[in-house]
């Protein structure tokens, strides 16, 4: 399922579970510091995206579109793989916990380094990782299926030059509310508000470790296996910013569709209002 159906299933509350998390935002923001125009690829409902400089978010998701603020960056409906946008258009580009739902990942870091003169800022999570207590005791299947559709921190690095990695660790009140967010906070695993804003979760066939968190809850042996968790104010399992300069090599004669196509038509989001723009656009 594309990225843009699976949030058009599953994003509805999307807004009130996934907010922005004021200490990963600062990590983010110190990558974008310099950066005067910054797009955010994948944006969802907008969080981390600067609020002091010119700032462009695009979505594939209208459900996800329909969420954001009317005081966030105005958006472009589109895809990763074929962005909107001139050679350069802006200083940095930034994709956080997205890259992993592109149909063409290749494309999608060719064409960051497209568009972005300066720099390009990505949150992800390392494959390598052994996850946590979630992933490894009840649902292995996320951790099979996250080895398998997150790219391994190598290869973002060869879509960059000078790349550095940063670790990410997760603070145990996390406002972000992605998978990795409640680690501390087991008993939120079981609310399906929550876990439908969680793409593992709400894409997921089979529940039934549900039941078994709820009963090793309740007699105490989550606490029994886990406790030393509860004294831990982050914890880093896996989440990583990687960093870099665009790599011009890797764009080589690679070609979006919005610039082969002048027809080609977006839509635009400015808070609530939507209106169609022909492409590509000329930021």
């Amino acid at each position: 399922m594309s990225a843009a159906r699976t949030y058009d299933c599953i994003g509805g509350t999307y807004g009130q579970t996934r907010q922005e998390d004021s200490r990963l935002a600062r990590l983010v923001l110190t990558e974008l510091r310099g950066a005067g125009t910054v797009v955010n690829v994948g944006a969802g409902t907008g969080s981390y995206e600067p609020t002091d400089r010119f700032v462009v978010a695009l979505e594939p998701s209208p459900v996800m579109l329909r969420q954001r603020p009317t005081t966030a960056a105005p958006a472009v409906q589109g895809f990763a793989e074929w962005l909107l946008f001139r050679d350069n258009a802006f200083d940095a580009a930034m994709a956080v916990l997205t890259v992993h739902h592109w149909t063409d990942q290749s494309a999608g870091l060719r064409e960051l380094n497209r568009v972005a003169r300066e720099r390009i800022v990505l949150l992800t999570w390392d494959p390598s990782s052994e996850g946590f207590w979630l992933m490894r005791d009840y649902f292995q299947q996320f951790l099979e299926a996250d080895r398998k559709r997150l790219p391994p921190i190598e290869q973002l690095l060869r879509f960059l030059v000078d790349g550095r990695v940063v670790v990410v660790p997760i603070p145990h009140d996390c406002a972000d509310g992605f998978l990795g967010a409640y680690w501390r906070r087991p008993w939120a695993y079981l609310d399906a508000e929550i876990r439908a804003g969680i793409s593992s979760f709400a894409t997921c066939q089979d529940l039934s470790p549900l039941h078994r968190l709820a009963e090793h809850l309740d007699t105490g042996e989550w606490q029994r296996r886990y406790g030393e968790l509860l004294n831990r104010e982050e914890l880093d399992i896996g989440y990583r910013l990687v960093i870099g300069l665009p790599n011009r090599l890797t764009v080589q004669d690679h070609v979006p569709e919005s610039s082969r196509h002048d027809q080609w038509e977006c839509r635009r989001v400015d808070g609530p209002s939507t209106r169609s723009l022909p492409g590509p656009m000329t930021f």
